[in-house]
């Protein structure tokens, strides 16, 4: 498929993906630059691919009947969401000692997060303290109701991809 990345059939792969790359060739992890940046022109081009190919599959009806589930789908990979959950993860997958867990649009981060809680405010990130975890959304996503869901309703309802830096860290 591409140099960097392996049997991508779907953007939540491809989000797995980058985000296991990032950590491996990140300049701040021993990476280069280069490398980095080569990682993001494949993964802009493979996000473009699936992303027409998700769109035609909500075209068709193939994703189901729901509107709910059709009018999220359909927005759930907005490009400008993409890019600002991406510059977001570049900026907290070096903390060591947390977990990273990406459910749909939203980044939330649990763990050893104390050492880290400025740095976290000073980006944008929040304290939600029902889930002892700090979230962050890009301004695009507006929540529309005022049901307050467990982290367990929202992995079962967007799903989720987690990511262990802390297990990454020693296996580097």
């Amino acid at each position: 498929m591409g140099r960097y990345f392996i049997n991508v059939e779907t953007l939540e792969q491809l989000r797995r993906q980058y985000k296991e790359l990032l950590k491996k060739f990140h300049p701040d992890n021993g990476g280069s630059e280069e490398i980095t940046k080569a990682v993001n022109v494949e993964y802009d081009m493979l996000f473009k691919v699936l992303k027409d190919r998700h769109e035609s599959k909500s075209a068709d009806g193939q994703n189901g009947t729901d509107s709910t589930k059709s009018a999220y789908s359909a927005n759930m990979y907005d490009w400008e969401n993409d890019k600002a959950l991406r510059d977001m993860i570049q900026k907290i997958v070096n903390f060591s000692g947390i977990e990273i867990e990406i459910a749909g649009q939203w980044i939330w981060i649990s763990g050893n997060t104390y050492s880290y809680r400025k740095d976290l405010k000073d980006i944008g990130f929040k304290w939600a303290s029902t889930k002892k975890q700090w979230y962050w959304h890009s301004e695009i996503f507006r929540k529309r109701s005022h049901k307050t869901l467990s982290m367990e309703d929202i992995r079962n309802y967007y799903g989720s991809t987690r990511v262990d830096t802390m297990q990454m860290a020693l296996e580097a």
